[in-house]
């Protein structure tokens, strides 16, 4: 029984387990995502984080230890430059395991392992601008179109405009004062 044995060994001496994790650490920081199996991905999870939680803090110290992992030039370069600067304000968590089925041959479980903050997809939906929401108008399609807080402007203006202001009229005021016609042609016929 392998009780409490957290490691998995992924059937490779300890030198060649390294040596896999080492380049597919190197891999998924220079391309952002790799497909692998699901057992690996989660290997190397464990493996590539502690490694981008060192490159956030940009000392001759942490590059040495990150370059001592990877042993990669290209690729710490890249985890220090790129990756570090888009996952300053993530406190963790930098990789995402998307499982896609198994393979032809030996029917392994397959996954995809990306950088969680470098899918343009996801990252396209979540930091869209937002519109300004603007009313519909009657104007033609080529018509300069205003923005709202001009049109709420105009709006309170010509209420204030259009306001009609009722006087009280008692019923005596109302026999007193005689209808005039509207127009000219009325005036004319009742005279």
């Amino acid at each position: 029984m392998r009780h409490g044995k957290k490691i998995n060994h992924l059937g490779r001496t300890a030198s060649h387990r390294s040596a896999l994790l080492s380049n597919m650490a190197s891999s998924l920081i220079l391309h952002k995502r790799i497909t692998t199996t699901v057992a690996k991905a989660k290997a190397l999870k464990k493996y590539v984080e502690p490694i981008i939680t060192k490159a956030k803090s940009d000392t001759t110290h942490s590059r040495r230890v990150v370059f001592s992992y990877l042993q990669n030039k290209d690729s710490v370069s890249t985890l220090f430059s790129e990756v570090a600067d888009k996952v300053a304000n993530r406190p963790g968590g930098y990789t995402r395991i998307f499982k896609m089925g198994t393979r032809v041959g030996d029917n392994a479980d397959m996954c995809i392992m990306e950088l969680v903050d470098f899918n343009e997809l996801l990252m396209g939906e979540a930091t869209a601008p937002v519109k300004a929401k603007t009313r519909r108008s009657r104007k033609a399609k080529g018509a300069d179109t205003e923005t709202t807080a001009e049109v709420k402007a105009k709006a309170g203006a010509a209420i204030v405009e259009d306001a009609i202001v009722v006087e009280e009229t008692t019923p005596e005021d109302a026999a007193d004062s005689k209808e005039e016609p509207y127009n000219d042609e009325e005036k004319e016929n009742k005279a």
